[in-house]
């Protein structure tokens, strides 16, 4: 019989957080006079604590044993949903174990609110503000909190008596299962389960469902095509596929696995052998590339929704072939119109939405910071995304993203041999590798396969996974530990698990060899033990990986899963039959027993006959807007405006293989084209990736905008020092409303567009995704209405870079004594189309003329900016995209603090009206064609490039770029002045300081960044911009960069080692052991586990350096767990002060590291004054660079450095020394 303890914790809501809270519950309740919030920890115990260890376990959690007086107000105590086991208290029993309380079995957390108002006890609007109904549940009682460790039985296995009730009773179970069957579907599995004899089982029909949904399956780019009654004679996949066959080189893996595989370079590799010393290994590697969508969860609960988003995608990579290394990542949002609350704009117009959804402004708030907070805690820099607002009147509907975008993508790295999955022979072991399955994210792949607003509420919610990256993290380091053993992998074959849980992924394990399989499904690690077997089997939680292992490597898997302590299990073997079995040893039952070819084989195949639908726009008129107004108004949208609200929340350093991030020069603003990392610590080969969307200009022209998309990829990655075209790789992915008037036509007529357009250019498509339910539907009192969004392609390019040191940045330089001057390279050859632009969108526009681009010219582009870079003919280069030229050239100068003098004469030049430089001068360069002409050269976001070049290079780049046939224009030159300057006809048409236009291109980021984070924090970054004598980021060395201080050990053969240690959840090795490698150290890997299990002693190191990350996903704070592991264990606490208190070693601490040491200071002599670290003032995870100066120091790590000033990199949540 266990026993329940409760203890009072601190306050769960910082000041800031609390009055924010307290204003939302105030627009819901009347009078409100009062809210608090403070943390509860109920233990549950096999045995009463001693008082001693009551003592510690008050001082782990920082509780407090009395309970104190309760605030005045009604109790509202949020805690984990009644019957499962939250993320955080599998963290912080992991830790309590790991401290020795062995009479505890379980911990959990709540947060008890005290909402002094009436009716506070019974306002659904208050409980929605307070608890996350997917995974909370709400108590009115600290007693009640007992039920948290209430044990439900399991609950039984159900079936659809189609034998009796026939389609109709399957046709019931579509709908209340939220199956999302198909007419054929219904049809197909009456028929072979009427031939089996039997009805089927919920669990079989869910598995059917999700195997077999449009997300799983993609039907609509597979099925045949009829458009206008003519028969089309390819599929969308086989137009896409064409690409790949037209331009095969370069690619290894394309459309087979979970992500493609891109060809890389022989380079050497930094990781741990068996005998844990850190070593490079020269092997042939390829690049992974992969881009998801993770639309419908993030349109639902956009934090969870976005953050398995993220997390999704690094399985994908780290699944590929037999196991590879996730590296770096992207994210974008297409949402509706923000109509940030004092900050609307005068295009945002309010049409309402359901409320099933989130709205825009919600998902940019809380979106962009789950998917941050995932790779931060995973251990991935997210390097590049984009960012687009539209919701608009076209042709007489709505336009818009109700239903977001939302974008999660990335590169990574795999071992050559690793590449390919072979098959496996019956007999072999199919494991699950990760965290338990929970209730939570079922039904994922049926319900991102509707319009928004088809499903019920309910089914839409639960459709929603929960992300956990620490334990994420666990599996990438097992599945490290197998590819690095090269030909002896034990992995076979390796799958993630998403879309329909297990239920999806251990079939097609099974099927990738072929074969059938038997499961067992009490195996499968549950923390809900009330679960059905329908519920076991298809849930969607997050963080697992399905893998195929030989029996005889299961002894060596299951040693790098105790050292990671990662839980797997064997859940059953592959068979030879080709059927499918899942038994239930506690009901002694078959929730699943049917062949494989009725699960996977052949239902009908979807034919789509649709018809074409015209468009007729007005012409969009420039008549009446003030030119200042206009660039105004386009440096606030938030295509244009500055994304530093979305990059700062970002890890951009993690793994210590960053060459280019989005923020750029001393200054640090968010304008890079393109993302560079590193293949490796050693050498200058990389990896480029950069994205480009026009999904505005599909409302004129679908195909054009499929062009754009692709075009302003390319213009966008070709600042990376690329060998040639052909090298580069798209991701394309698809979002359409199918089904709605005219899209899917729209759809076929752009992939047929991009297909051809692809092959023209030397490009190909690898890999891609589709989501086709981009509708939302509701019901606004007796009025429907309804949101679609518009035929969006968001493409992805990846490529090889030959030398990272040679990226382009938009920067622009001022080398001494040196004339220089900028050149627009115009893709669209003068013809400065409007249409689809931010411009005509500031203005509630769309416009009649789409812009397009032509692949020989892009190809032609592409090949010469390169030969320009590689002749060293460039200073600063950037594409023209979103905002036009205005917003392209006003990046350039925001980056290297300057102003602009640019004369728009040749690009604004008619030549029907005689209205350049020399000839008659017009009278008025703003009215009617004349101002056009003007609107159209400044805004038109045709593709191109600025660069800056020397004026004495002139002549050598022209001769360049007309040999490739490419319009150029000389359109000035920067200066030193804060002033931004056009003129025209000799004219002044345009003029603002740059202190101006740089606040108003950053204000919407502060806007949204000051309602989610500390506002005077916010307030006091974007009072800065204003700050002229802010010297930027800058380096100064008392010590030669050059100089070689561990060719002394190297050369004597005799490198010191040190201990390079982590915890469960730490994710910063590799650049650690890196970094000690080349000052000619032996790092040696060394676990926590290590150390407990006596493996490994730290008597053996001179050198100990703690890594930085999230050890036990920091529930306890940042570093408490990891340092209350030592403090609380008596033989690893000895171990530690003995290694501290000799002479001849030394200790370094780095981020979650640094926080770790910091409350080991008691053991570490001369620490006393060490601070600890807290919770940033800004509310919020940053990840910037920091000006410091090395002082004079005992430390042997700054000897010789005093005096020097660099900038370093921090990223933290709780970086405030206290």
């Amino acid at each position: 019989m266990t026993s329940i303890l409760k203890l009072r914790g601190a306050a769960a809501l910082s000041r800031t957080r609390l009055e924010r809270l307290s204003r939302a519950a105030g627009e819901v309740l009347s009078k409100l006079k009062g809210l608090a919030a403070e943390h509860w920890y109920f233990v549950e115990l096999s045995a009463p604590l001693a008082p001693d260890e009551t003592a510690r376990l008050v001082d782990l959690l920082g509780a407090h044993p009395e309970t104190g007086q309760a605030p005045i107000g009604t109790l509202l105590l949020v805690v984990p949903r009644l019957g499962t086991i939250s993320p955080w208290s599998s963290k912080a029993t992991d830790i309590a174990r790991q401290c020795g309380f062995d009479k505890i079995v379980r911990i959990e957390r709540g947060t008890a609110y005290t909402v002094d108002a009436r009716g506070a006890d019974n306002s659904p609007e208050l409980l929605a503000l307070l608890h996350d109904r997917m995974t909370e549940s709400v108590l009115p009682t600290l007693d009640q909190a007992d039920e948290l460790f209430h044990h439900y039985a399991p609950q039984p296995l159900t079936s659809v008596d189609i034998l009796s009730g026939g389609r109709a009773a399957l046709e019931a179970a579509n709908g209340e299962l939220g199956l999302a069957l198909s007419e054929d579907e219904i049809d197909y599995l009456v028929e072979n389960f009427s031939r089996m004899g039997r009805n089927p089982t919920d669990v079989e029909l869910m598995m059917f469902a999700q195997a077999n949904s449009e997300h799983c399956r993609h039907k609509i780019f597979n099925a045949d095509w009829i458009i206008d009654a003519r028969p089309m004679e390819k599929s969308l996949f086989g137009m896409i596929k064409d690409t790949h066959k037209a331009h095969p080189q370069g690619t290894v893996v394309a459309y087979s696995d979970t992500a493609s595989i891109i060809e890389g370079a022989t380079i050497e590799r930094l990781y741990a052998d068996a005998d844990g010393v850190w070593r490079y290994h020269t092997e042939e590697t390829h690049i992974l590339a992969k881009v998801e969508t993770h639309n419908h969860p993030t349109a639902i609960s956009p934090f969870p929704g976005a953050a398995t988003g993220a997390g999704g995608e690094i399985r994908d990579e780290g699944a590929t072939g037999r196991g590879s290394r996730p590296k770096a990542g992207l994210a974008g949002f297409s949402v509706s119109n923000l109509n940030i609350p004092g900050f609307e704009q005068p295009w945002e117009k309010a049409y309402g939405k359901p409320d099933r959804i989130a709205s825009a402004l919600d998902i940019m708030i809380e979106g962009p910071i789950g998917a941050a907070a995932f790779n931060n805690e995973f251990g991935r820099p997210n390097l590049a995304g984009y960012f687009r607002s539209f919701e608009q009147e076209v042709q007489g509907e709505v336009r818009g993203y109700h239903k977001p975008i939302m974008i999660a993508g990335g590169v990574g790295n795999i071992q050559a041999q690793q590449s390919e999955k072979p098959t496996f022979p019956p007999g072999t072991l199919l494991i699950q590798l990760g965290g338990p399955g929970m209730l939570i994210g079922l039904g994922g792949g049926a319900a991102s396969s509707m319009a928004t607003g088809t499903n019920t509420a309910d089914l839409d919610f639960a459709s929603v996974q929960r992300g956990n990256p620490e334990i994420q993290r666990r599996c990438q380091e097992v599945i490290d530990a197998c590819w690095q053993m090269g030909d002896r992998n034990p992995i076979i074959a390796i799958h993630d698990v998403g879309a329909g849980g297990l239920s999806n992924a251990m079939p097609e394990l099974a099927d990738h060899a072929g074969l059938g399989a038997h499961f067992e499904l009490r195996e499968v690690h549950i923390e809900e033990p009330g679960m059905s077997p329908r519920e076991i089997w298809s849930n969607e939680s997050q963080e697992r990986y399905v893998l195929a292992i030989a029996p005889e490597s299961l002894a060596q898997f299951q040693a790098f899963c105790d050292r990671e302590r990662c839980p797997f299990a064997v859940l059953g073997t592959a068979t030879a039959d080709g059927h499918l079995t899942v038994s239930d040893r506690h009901f002694g039952n078959k929730p699943v027993d049917m062949d494989m070819k009725v699960l996977l084989g052949k239902p009908p195949k979807m034919t789509r006959n649709v018809s074409r639908r015209a468009v007729f726009l007005p012409p969009f008129d420039t008549t009446d807007i003030d030119l200042k107004e206009a660039g105004l108004r386009v440096l606030r949208m938030p295509a244009v405006a500055s994304k530093s609200f979305l990059i700062t929340i970002g890890d951009r350093s993690v793994g210590g293989l960053t060459a280019r991030d989005q923020f750029v020069g001393p200054w640090q603003v968010p304008v890079a084209d393109v993302a560079v990392t590193a293949m490796s610590f050693h050498g200058y080969r990389g990896e480029a990736f950069a994205m480009g969307e026009r999904t505005s200009v599909a409302c004129i022209d679908a195909p054009a905008s499929g062009r754009m998309a692709i075009g302003e990829s390319i213009t966008n990655i070709a600042a990376a020092d690329i060998a040639g075209i052909g090298d580069v790789k798209l991701s394309a992915n698809w979002m359409a409303a199918a089904g709605h008037r005219g899209e899917d036509a729209r759809l076929f007529d752009t992939v047929k567009a991009v297909s051809e357009f692809c092959i023209a250019a030397g490009l190909a498509i690898p890999v891609g995704k589709d989501s086709l339910s981009m509708r939302t539907a509701w019901k606004d009192g007796d009025e429907d209405k309804q949101v679609v969004a518009p035929l969006s392609l968001i493409a992805t390019a990846f490529a090889p870079v030959q030398d990272i040191r040679r990226t382009l940045t938009p920067q622009l330089q001022f080398p001494a004594g040196v004339e220089t001057e900028l050149m627009l390279i115009d893709l669209g050859n003068g013809r400065n189309r409007l249409g689809g632009s931010a411009l005509a969108q500031a203005y509630n526009a769309v416009g009649e003329h789409a812009p397009d681009v032509d692949p020989a010219q892009l190809a032609a582009f592409f090949a010469t900016i390169q030969r320009l870079r590689r002749d060293d003919l460039l200073l600063a280069y950037h594409d023209r995209g979103d905002g036009g030229l205005f917003a392209t050239v006003c990046e350039m100068a925001f980056a290297a603090k300057c102003g602009l003098s640019l004369v728009l004469d040749t690009v604004c030049y008619d030549q029907y009206m005689n209205d350049v430089d020399g000839l008659e001068k017009k009278p008025d360069t703003l009215k009617g064609r004349f101002g056009d002409k003007l609107f159209a050269g400044l805004f038109a976001e045709e593709l191109g490039a600025v660069i800056q070049i020397r004026r004495d290079d002139r002549a050598k780049i022209t001769e360049v770029l007309r040999a490739a046939k490419l319009a150029y224009h000389f359109i000035g030159e920067p200066n030193d002045k804060d002033e931004i300057r056009f003129r025209r006809n000799a004219k002044l048409v345009f003029g603002a300081s740059r202190t101006e236009l740089l606040r108003t291109w950053s204000e919407t980021s502060y806007r949204i960044a000051r309602l989610r984070d500390d506002a005077d924090s916010v307030q006091q970054e974007f009072d800065g911009l204003a700050d002229a004598s802010d010297p930027g980021l800058s380096v100064s060395l008392s010590f030669g960069v050059g100089e070689d201080v561990a060719a002394p050990f190297i050369a004597s053969g005799a490198r010191p080692q040190v201990a390079v240690l982590r915890e469960q959840g730490v994710n910063s090795q590799f650049e650690m052991a890196a970094a000690f490698e080349r000052a000619g150290f032996a790092p040696v890997d060394v676990h926590m586990s290590d150390l407990q299990a006596g493996r490994i002693d730290l008597a053996q190191f001179h050198g100990l350096a703690a890594c930085g990350g999230f050890s036990y996903g920091d529930v306890l704070g940042a570093g408490q767990g990891w340092a209350k592991s030592i403090l609380f264990n008596p033989m690893l606490r000895a171990e530690f002060e003995a290694f501290f208190r000799r002479s001849d070693t030394f200790a370094l601490g780095v981020c979650n590291g640094c926080q770790m040491m910091a409350h080991l200071a008691p053991m570490i002599p001369g620490a006393e004054a060490w601070p600890t670290f807290h919770r940033n003032r800004s509310e919020q995870f940053e990840a910037r660079f920091a000006m410091v100066e090395v002082v004079d120091s005992p430390s042997i790590l700054f000897k010789g450095m005093a005096g020097s000033r660099m900038p370093i990199v921090v990223s933290h949540g709780e970086g405030r020394a206290v």
